[in-house]
């Protein structure tokens, strides 16, 4: 059932499990329509509607639409009828009839309009379109109308055209005949069909009705009768309904007219005669569907309609009734079909007269059929319906003949000399067609095959099921041996007669015996399911590898858990049933046969196989042990439960992997068909997953991959359900059977459990059903024991091709019989002596209890004459006596197992009396007659003398190593007998299984324990050492090498791992944890006089020099955000309703361009570029890794990177390329200025210079231009690549960015932007440290920081610029001018004053300014001066915010502090003394009522007011802070926050070093005036005064600095994903008011963009590429909406990040494919913002790509 969203959302769904998908071609929501949903479910308003009376519409209000939509509907099919051309077989002819639908478009709509009008509208639609009077009257009196008449002529030529007949041509039934003969015409219909079946159409010509014709093809066309063409050929229109539904078809479905035919469905009427239509024309679509060109879209448009018609059980079954549906929808299957087959080459490729379907056809190839089988499986749901099918032989029969066309599909054959040129990938059809045409109806049709009562209904599907099969045996030729090295894996008549035996026992008490065949068919029955399974074993021992890829690709599917449960559970089933009533020693040669490994069980050390290549014995023979193990263990139909098998297979795939909810309930086999219990998400799904797993929310280290929740196996789990067999079959990769091997020795070391590598635990298994008891019969047969036996002797002896594997599985099935043995075993003993039972005296009887301890004396062997056994003397000749015991031990048992399969069959064949002569078949096994070039065979005999116990105790003590090591535990501990489960023995290796095995024998019979002992008391001799040949060495060491190997592999990962770890931490941190030790860039130690870097590229280590410059490896980018910061802390949100919106008015970028463009409209343009600092957007962040090379090395490497076209991740064309050392993404290197680092300690020595002296030197060094060392003029390779950087630190950033001044190009704008790079640098090292210093130096900031190296290249780019000593704001800091010179320039703008200018700005200018290196003295001097200006706009500031009262209060107080030498060092006095001079000017004047309102009413205190004096100073503090850091190497210290401003201010030399810190602390005593305070306070006030003469709103503005910027975050996010997509998916986009087809949204400032959309194109840029560069200056966050995953724009590249909504379960749904509810997961979301703060997408994000703009 589907609802529409908002119906959803208005009804109450909690607890319910539902997918959200998005249909895509419409569709109808099922609220409100009792038949699908109860009324309780409804939604708030259909409830409404259900329960009131609706009141009639009066008449005359219908009159009009009555009259006129006649007509209107008559015009419209006109239109169609003369806009339809017969396409000409060239020329398709989509276009002409796009033409006119286009023309129609607003006809259709218009009706689409009316149907939304409500019910009275629909139901007059109703009449209009089902009365037939109506149509006749209309259609038909054509009357003088030529254009009537021609379009009449023209409907029934398209008729024609269409195969179809108009009833009056031809006279034949119409489609409403009785049902009554329905049954019989279809049984003779087909009787005809399968009789004409093999006679091929050899005629090339094309049939004459065209009805069939498809091409020239050599076809089998099956016979069919009257009644078929009926259905096939005929259409009367009756009504308009009819006519319009069939010009919809003719037109291919049409997106519009489908949705007015669904719209009108809500009418009950007009369903009903719409679904009659609907089948009439069944047949007619299923022919234009054949020709469509579009048979997607048309496909996905059919079952629109049809899955809303055949979904309602009650509407199916009257359909069914009135219109023969059944018989409609097989037989246009049927006929679909029909038309692509090809004669089967399967068995005997001349004489084969079965016809299967050609996968290479695009009928199946495309999936075309896809729409007629999903109805039929839609209608076999409803049990009505189905009954009828399964009660109705004509119907079975039909199918099966339909079931047969896929038997033996795709037959694959064996490549044996060169590799197949062309690899066909019809398999991809031919799984599909399988699944979907045959096992999709067959689960459909066993879901109502449940209980007692349904008996009747298998044994009919039984019947006509082995009826199919017995006619393909005939049809293919097949007596009993298979073709060899062909293969098909498609065999469904075989699975579907194993399915219906399975559920007739499991659920319907059936007795098996009475719907099973006789033996002969049964054996037939066998074969090809067998070969399938030896096939798989020649797959994957690369026997088919010159047949290429595909038939791997045909092995993993066929065991795929979509596929498994159709395919190779039913044929492993088949087997069991058919091995548990055959003879077993017939079943087991014929296993060993199939392999081919016959040959290979012989007790000789040597043998001839003439089936096998050498190499491929081994896996061969592992493949037909474990096969028998898996045949033999196996329990899913043979008495499991549905809960137990969940388990099971949830166990299994659990074991293999940790697993994600969804992959869990994806790689679960459930029953395809909906009804079947098993449906994934349903209560025992959830029930068992928290049974037997954990669940491991997902993990968020930053930097490390995106994690998902996942579920791991309970520890218990491991312990007592791991199934190795399990695993075994539901592997699609043999490499899962080791990870889930690996995993469980993991989990024995790890709980202590065994230390060593431990063998597949044996497992227990459920008790077999009765009916299958027959099944154990194999562990007891001779055959069997003679293979164990020979098998345990050989691996004794070292013989070649055998492993561990194969020991491993001899032992499981001993323990299997041992577990399933017989409990008398006197009765074995009797009935020994049967005649049929002497042909052979290996071992007395059958049971393996009895014949485990019997000896074996001699046994004669035919071996190559080279073999060692020949050179012995044969014993025969010495011995009388033992020749006795030869004289019947049979000849060797390489022909014994062959020859008795031979005889066990010809017994059977002869038994079974009919046609006894003719089926005996002459003995053509050429297979066996060896080639010539064999070396001759000759008889040898060997002296054995062993049982398989004492080879068991044999083979202990070789596993162990050590002689006489197994000693039996019941002599010690006679307990052990009796309680014999002990958990010692459930984990361990081969010793632990052999000493299992040995307690098992013991246990079974007292017999088998007196033997044990005994064999355990002769003291067995001491194992010469063994002279190994160099063939059985391989053999040998090949797992002891493995196993060194892989020990020494797991030594070196560690290793790897280990150094790879200290690597990370040293080189790669990306936000590593706060506590590492800050990396400085270089190894300098401070005393070393000059810095020595290490080349990563060259490897050599040295000074960086003038003519051999070294530089770091760094990354420039552009950043925005700075600006992000606000100065509030609640969060933005994204907006998620129409009333929500973001402004950007609070953020510090808007801030800061207000600013800028208020200086420039009133001030001096050069002088306000010195005032303020840019690059709060688009400013440019310099990181590094901290790695060095020499800049000619880098050229090279560059050089070298551009020839190799392989690295497409990076563009070297822009200077990108990666780190040579730790691969960290980088677009340039900064030169390292020569020198030390650390500057030498005459630098750091505090000199006792006095404040004026610094003054002064400052001046003097600043005016001197060439006081830089390397001179400029001098081109020196370092001086270019300095200018280079600073060539590529302007190109990082758009030019917008950079260009602020009115004169464009003016050198003030570079001037502005070199010291802006510098603070864009401080400021955003100051963010990722959390935006205050408190924590000290411990930060991983640090380590990507290159300030020192940018300073040096700042500062010789900035001293190029010299400013005008006259303009030098250091005068003005430091000195006091004359009156006089400010009146010289009225007429010019002034420049900018002191008050207003950007303290830390000035800070940068003036070090830049400086000579490098620079002297700590200067640098405290300067920072002393700034401070003074810095304490004075504070108070400046604080006078402004405070109002009237307040101001005169405190004027009034600091005035009477005179001292003027306590007053420059108290806050109070300074105040006082700041507003007095203000005052002169209007600054305070002109408040007006509203200005009182605006300034902040609260009432300071003393202590506020030094709070907010610190506050504002604070910012300057912590940046200057940082600056000396990098400049002079000084620690940074760790503080409290409450007092950082005190522990900054003394770090910084601003605080006299005998402060004392007992009272509170008042930051007034920082200050240092260089000149009397006052008066250098009234000379900068004055100059505001005379601005706010003019301009004092402006003049007030602009003193108010805001400084207290937070942290910069990403938007905060709605909780719940749904509200984000039900409010963007549909909304317009503000460029070009469409819905955006990929709609996406900016998480950094909400705004909502078209994702690849050309609609907002500009000048080929995409929306969402400029947004990033207006937005991020090139780094763009976006939320795709439909996909709810994050994609990182950065720059050229673009990556798909992931996604920080997660599902319940913790995992992501890319795509929102599967639907279920997301919710935010704030771990990821703080890594994505992390990322983004420290801007390192592009190092922790690998998989990056250009996206050429057109995002």
């Amino acid at each position: 059932m589907s609802l529409c969203a908002e119906c959803f959302h208005q009804g109450d769904h909690t607890g319910h499990d539902f997918n959200m998908f998005r249909s895509q071609a419409g569709g109808a929501c099922d609220c409100g329509d009792s038949n699908v949903m109860r009324e309780s479910g409804f939604c708030r308003r259909h409830q409404i509607k259900s329960s009131s009376n609706i009141p009639c519409v009066p008449k005359d209000l219908l009159m009009m639409s009555e009259f006129v939509l006649p007509r209107f509907i008559l015009c419209l099919i006109q239109y169609l009828r003369e806009g339809y051309n017969e396409p000409a077989a060239d020329v398709p002819s989509e276009k002409d009839l796009n033409k006119v639908l286009q023309l129609l478009e607003p006809q259709i709509s218009f009706l689409e309009d009316l149907t939304k009008m409500g019910g009275a509208m629909r139901s007059v639609l109703t009449q209009v379109l089902t009365n037939q009077q109506n149509y006749k009257d209309l259609t038909s009196d054509l009357g003088e109308n030529a254009c009537a008449k021609k379009s009449h002529e023209k409907y029934l030529i398209a008729l024609k055209s269409s195969g179809l007949t108009y009833p009056e041509d031809k006279l034949v039934y119409g489609i409403q005949e009785p049902s009554a003969g329905t049954s019989t015409l279809a049984v003779q219909g087909f009787a005809g069909a399968t009789g004409t079946l093999g006679q091929l159409d050899s005629s090339d010509e094309e049939d004459q009705d065209g009805s069939q014709g498809l091409g020239k093809r050599k076809r089998v066309k099956l016979s069919s009768s009257a009644k078929d063409q009926s259905i096939m050929d005929v259409l009367k229109h009756k009504s308009f309904l009819e006519e319009l539904l069939f010009w919809t078809i003719k037109y291919e479905f049409p997106q519009k007219m489908v949705t007015f035919l669904l719209n009108m469905l809500p009418d009950q009427e007009y369903k009903v005669a719409f679904t009659k239509t609907f089948v009439q024309h069944y047949a007619f679509i299923m022919k234009t569907l054949k020709k469509s060109h579009e048979s997607d879209t048309m496909s996905n448009r059919i079952v629109h309609i049809s899955v809303q018609l055949f979904s309602n059980e009650e509407l199916a079954r009257q359909v069914t009734e009135e219109c023969q549906l059944l018989d409609i929808m097989v037989t246009v299957l049927l006929y679909m079909m029909e038309s692509c087959l090809i004669k089967s080459e399967l068995q005997d490729e001349e004489n084969s007269l079965h016809v299967v379907v050609n996968c290479g056809e695009a009928l199946l190839k495309n999936n075309t059929y896809w729409p007629l089988v999903s109805d039929f499986i839609n209608i076999l749901s409803h049990q009505s319906v189905a009954k009828k099918f399964l009660e109705d032989h004509g119907l079975l029969v039909t199918w099966m003949n339909f079931v047969s066309f896929f038997q033996g599909m795709n037959l694959n054959k064996r490549e044996l000399n060169e590799h197949v040129e062309f690899e066909s990938q019809t398999y991809y059809a031919a799984f599909a067609a399988e699944l979907e045409a045959c096992a999709q109806p067959m689960w459909g049709l066993l879901s109502h095959c449940k209980v007692r009562e349904t008996q009747e209904y298998t044994r009919n599907v039984v019947r006509y099921c082995l009826e199919a099969l017995q006619d393909w045996f005939d049809a293919i030729n097949f007596v009993d041996e298979p073709a060899p090295n062909q293969v098909t894996f498609h065999l469904p008549l075989h699975r579907y007669y194993a399915m219906f035996l399975s559920k007739a026992v499991k659920c319907q008490e059936l007795d098996l015996d009475s719907i099973l065949p006789d033996q002969e068919m049964l054996m037939k029955l066998m074969i090809h399911p067998l070969q399938i399974q030896a096939s798989l074993a020649e797959i994957h021992s690369n026997m088919w590898v010159r047949n290429g890829l595909q038939i791997k690709g045909q092995a993993m599917t066929y065991v795929q858990s979509h596929f498994c449960n159709s395919m190779i559970d039913p044929d492993i089933y088949l087997l069991q049933v058919c091995a548990s009533r055959l003879d077993p020693d017939y079943f087991i040669s014929s296993v060993f046969e199939r392999f081919k490994v016959v040959d290979l069980l012989t007790m000789a050390s040597q043998h001839q196989n003439t089936v096998l290549d050498a190499e491929h014995e081994r896996s061969m023979l592992e493949g037909a042990l474990t096969f028998l193990v898996i045949l033999l263990s196996l329990r899913l139909h043979l008495g499991m439960s549905d809960d137990e098998i969940l388990r099971a297979e949830m166990v299994a795939q659990l074991c293999m992997n940790d697993r994600t909810h969804s992959s869990l309930l994806d790689l679960i086999p459930e029953n395809p068909n909906p009804k079947s219990g098993i449906i994934p998400g349903s209560y025992s799904f959830e029930s068992v997953l928290s049974a037997v797993a954990d669940f491991k929310a997902p993990v968020f280290e930053p930097g490390g991959s995106m994690q998902q929740g996942m579920y791991t196996p309970k520890a218990e789990v491991w312990d007592q359900e791991f199934d190795p067999v399990m695993v075994i079959l539901r592997t699609v990769y043999r490499r899962d059977v080791q990870s889930a091997m690996d995993r469980y020795t993991a989990f024995l070391k790890q709980s202590g459990k065994f230390p060593g590598n431990p063998w597949p635990p044996y497992k227990k298994r459920t008790a077999l059903h009765s009916s299958y008891k027959g099944l154990m019969r194999l562990l007891h047969c001779k055959t069997l024991h003679i293979v164990l036996f020979t098998l345990l002797y050989k691996i004794l002896n070292d013989h070649q091709n055998l492993s561990e594997h194969v020991l491993c599985m001899v032992l499981y099935l001993i323990e299997l019989g041992l577990e399933n043995s017989a409990d008398e075993e006197s009765d074995e003993e009797t009935s020994v002596c049967g005649p049929e039972r002497c042909h052979d005296s290996w071992f007395p009887g059958s049971n393996l209890v009895s014949n485990m301890r019997h000896f074996i004396n001699y046994v004669r062997v035919r071996v190559p004459e080279t073999a060692p056994e020949v050179k012995r003397d044969s014993p025969a000749s010495t011995s009388s006596d033992s020749l006795g015991s030869l004289q019947n031990s049979g000849t060797a048992q390489v022909f014994s197992l062959v020859a008795e399969r031979r005889k066990k069959f010809q017994e059977i064949i002869n038994r079974s009396s009919n046609e006894a002569n003719q089926v005996v078949r002459p003995k053509t096994s050429n297979k066996w007659s060896a080639p010539g070039s064999v070396p001759q065979l000759t008889t040898a005999i060997l002296e054995i003398k062993e049982s398989i116990l004492s080879l068991l105790i044999k083979l202990h003590h070789k596993l162990s190593g050590k002689q006489n090591s197994y000693y039996p535990p019941w002599l010690d501990d006679i307990e052990i007998l009796i309680q014999p489960e002990i958990p010692k023995y459930s984990h361990g290796d081969g010793i632990t299984a052999v000493e299992r095995i040995l307690l098992k024998a013991a246990l079974q019979s007292r017999m088998n324990k007196r033997i044990i002992e005994e064999i355990c008391r002769k003291v067995t001799p001491p194992v010469p050492p063994k002279k190994v040949t160099t063939a059985e060495k391989k053999t040998l060491d090949k797992e002891e090498r493995r196993q060194k190997a892989r020990e020494r592999q797991q030594k070196l990962l560690a290793e790897f791992a280990s150094r790879q770890k200290s690597f990370m931490e040293t080189a790669m941190d990306v936000d590593s944890p706060e506590n590492d030790i800050p990396m400085e860039i270089t190894t300098a130690e401070p005393q070393l006089s000059e810095a020595v870097y290490d080349c990563v590229i060259c490897g050599q280590s040295g000074p960086s020099s003038e003519d051999r410059p070294t530089g770091l490896v760094v990354l420039l980018q552009a950043s925005s955000v700075l600006g992000q910061c606000r100065d509030n802390l609640e969060p933005k949100k994204l907006p998620i309703t129409e009333e929500e919106q973001i402004y950007p008015w609070d953020t510090c970028a808007a801030v800061h361009d207000v600013r800028l463009s208020l200086l420039q409209r009133y001030f001096k343009d050069s002088s306000c570029l010195l005032a303020v600092s840019i690059g709060w957007e688009g400013g440019v962040y310099v990181q590094t890794c901290g790695h060095t090379l020499h800049i000619d090395c880098h050229k090279s490497y560059m050089e070298s990177l551009r020839n190799d076209q392989v690295l497409q991740g990076f563009s070297v064309d822009k200077g990108e390329f990666t780190c040579p050392l730790c691969r960290q993404f980088a677009n340039s290197v900064l030169p390292c200025y020569p020198g030390s680092n650390m500057e030498n300690n005459l630098w750091q020595r505090h000199s006792n210079k006095s404040i004026p002296d610094l003054i002064k030197e400052v001046e003097e060094l600043q005016g001197r231009p060439g006081a830089f060392p390397v001179s400029i003029s001098s081109e020196t390779n370092l001086s270019k690549e300095m200018e280079s950087v600073m060539k590529d630190i302007k190109n990082t950033t758009q030019k917008k960015y950079r260009d602020y001044s009115k004169t464009p190009g003016s050198p003030d704008n570079d001037f502005l932007f070199m010291y802006s790079v510098a603070r864009t640098n401080l400021e955003l090292e100051l963010i990722h440290r959390g935006g205050n210093l408190c924590s000290g130096g411990a930060s991983t900031a640090g380590k990507r920081s290159c300030l020192n190296q940018l300073f040096h290249v700042l500062a010789l780019h900035m001293r190029l610029y010299s400013i005008d000593s006259e303009f030098n704001p250091w005068r003005k800091l430091t000195q006091l001018e004359e009156m006089n010179s400010q009146l010289g320039n009225e007429e010019q703008q002034p420049e900018v004053p002191i008050l207003y200018h950007d303290v830390t700005s000035l800070l940068l200018i003036q070090i830049l300014m400086m000579p490098q290196p620079l002297h700590k003295d200067h640098f405290t001097c300067i920072v002393k001066v700034l401070f003074t200006l810095l304490y004075t706009q504070a108070l400046a500031a604080l006078s402004v915010k405070c109002n009237e009262e307040d101001r005169s209060a405190w004027k009034h107080t600091g005035a009477l502090k005179k001292n003027p030498c306590d007053a420059e060092k108290s806050y109070k006095g300074l105040l006082s003394f700041v507003i007095s001079e203000l005052s002169k000017g209007k600054l305070y004047h002109e408040e007006g009522a509203q200005e009182c309102a605006m300034v902040s009413p609260i009432a300071w205190s003393p202590e506020s007011m030094e709070k907010y004096l610190q506050d504002f100073c604070l910012p300057f503090l912590r940046i200057t802070s940082l600056l000396q850091h990098h400049l002079f190497g000084e620690d940074l210290p760790s503080c409290q926050e409450e007092e950082e401003f005190s522990v900054l201010s003394s770090c910084l030399g601003l605080l006299p070093t005998f402060y004392q810190t007992e009272h509170p602390f008042i930051s007034a005593s920082c200050l240092d005036w260089p000149v009397p305070a006052f008066d250098i306070i009234a000379q900068w006030c004055s100059e505001i005064n005379s601005f706010t003469e003019r301009h004092a709103e402006q003049g007030k503005a602009l003193l108010i600095q805001e400084s207290r910027w937070k942290l910069p975050h990403l938007l905060q996010l709605p909780e719940n994903y749904n509200t984000i997509f039900q409010y963007y998916h549909r909304k317009t986009c503000s460029v070009c008011t469409k819905v955006p087809k990929d709609p996406a949204v900016c998480l950094v400032c909400g705004t909502f963009v078209c994702l690849k959309g050309l609609c907002c194109k500009q000048q080929s840029y995409c929306e969402c590429v400029l947004h990033s560069q207006n937005c991020g200056a090139g780094t763009g966050i976006f939320l795709l909406i439909n996909a709810s995953v994050i994609i990182i724009i950065r720059g050229h590249r673009f990556c798909l990040w992931g996604s920080v909504y997660l599902d319940a379960h913790g995992e992501e749904d890319r795509d929102l494919r599967r639907g279920k509810p997301l919710y935010i997961c704030k771990e990821r979301y703080k890594v994505l913002e992390q990322q983004w703060i420290s801007h390192t997408f592009d190092h922790i994000n690998k998989r990056w790509g250009p996206h050429y703009n057109g995002l």
